[in-house]
């Protein structure tokens, strides 16, 4: 989501921080119904983890900006401290950015986690924004960027656009989504699994608690089942994916120095109370783990 880091010292780097040129990748699994049947059900649901090197400094969860109406983590690397790969704010606006997996990236470009930013802190709708960031695209390494307004007033409305793609936004129809490190809803093996386990948790939640739910898709975000072969992927990143495809090939990615190091859940219901609970890898230590809840209701 942001550009690659600078080169390390081969006598420390990992085969997995070497097969990682372009940095941070993630996995997105999300469902939104902005008129749900049931006043049980949600208008959102969302389950994503960010995969990025342990030793990127970042911070969790939390709320910051004008009046502190946006809640999202932050990277802290040096040159692009303020980007983010997630966030939502309390006037109802969201964003979500994933890598596109590339064997080549260019070292000069700008940093992709400032494109949450700015949407989270604009007055832009959705579309009009990714209009904008379309037309900047070329200046970014490869991306997908999901952008939504959440208001029971208008509607809630789900945009996409990725620059490896179509050169226009697209508006998304309710429905069950998956965006991984190609364009949405590439049906790479790993995310084709990981979404049948998010429906499959959906479905339950009817029957569950809130605090089920949000476990059960937290399950998910942890399976680290490689899902072999998938030529997709290996056409997709070549050579530099190779050495830790049986790694890569997982919702949940684990390897030495790399990998998943944070989950997180979202879920809003119809009245706009949101729900948004964040586990984060504590110390770089994959042993060491931290859960944060915040709640709040949206003023759209």
């Amino acid at each position: 989501m942001f550009s690659p880091l600078p080169p390390f010292p081969t006598d420390c780097v990992t085969p997995c921080e070497q097969s990682h040129p372009q940095g941070p990748m993630c996995i997105i699994f999300f469902k939104f119904d902005p008129r749900p049947v049931s006043k049980n059900a949600y208008r959102l649901i969302l389950a994503s983890n960010r995969d990025e090197f342990y030793h990127r400094p970042s911070k969790m969860a939390d709320f910051w900006g004008n009046n502190n109406e946006v809640l999202s983590g932050l990277d802290m690397e040096e040159g692009k401290e303020g980007g983010t790969w997630l966030g939502i704010s309390t006037r109802g606006k969201l964003a979500a950015l994933t890598n596109y997996l590339q064997p080549r990236q260019d070292p000069d470009a700008r940093g992709r986690g400032e494109l949450v930013t700015h949407f989270l802190t604009t007055d832009m709708d959705s579309f009009s924004y990714l209009k904008k960031v379309s037309t900047e695209g070329h200046l970014y390494n490869g991306f997908n960027l999901l952008a939504a307004d959440l208001s029971i007033e208008k509607g809630d409305v789900f945009c996409y656009y990725g620059n490896q793609g179509d050169p226009e936004p697209i508006v998304l129809a309710p429905g069950t989504y998956g965006l991984s490190n190609a364009l949405l809803d590439t049906p790479w093996r790993k995310l084709c699994f990981g979404k049948r386990l998010f429906l499959e948790a959906v479905e339950r939640n009817q029957a569950l608690p809130k605090d089920a739910l949000v476990a059960q898709l937290l399950d998910v975000l942890n399976n680290e089942e490689a899902q072999l072969p998938d030529p997709a992927i290996e056409d997709q990143g070549r050579e530099y994916v190779q050495p830790i495809l049986s790694k890569y090939a997982a919702v949940c990615v684990r390897c030495p120095g790399y990998g998943t190091r944070t989950n997180t859940v979202i879920l809003v219901d119809a009245d706009g109370h949101v729900t948004f609970t964040e586990r984060s890898m504590l110390d770089k230590d994959p042993s060491r783990w931290e859960t944060r809840t915040h709640e709040f209701r949206l003023q759209s």
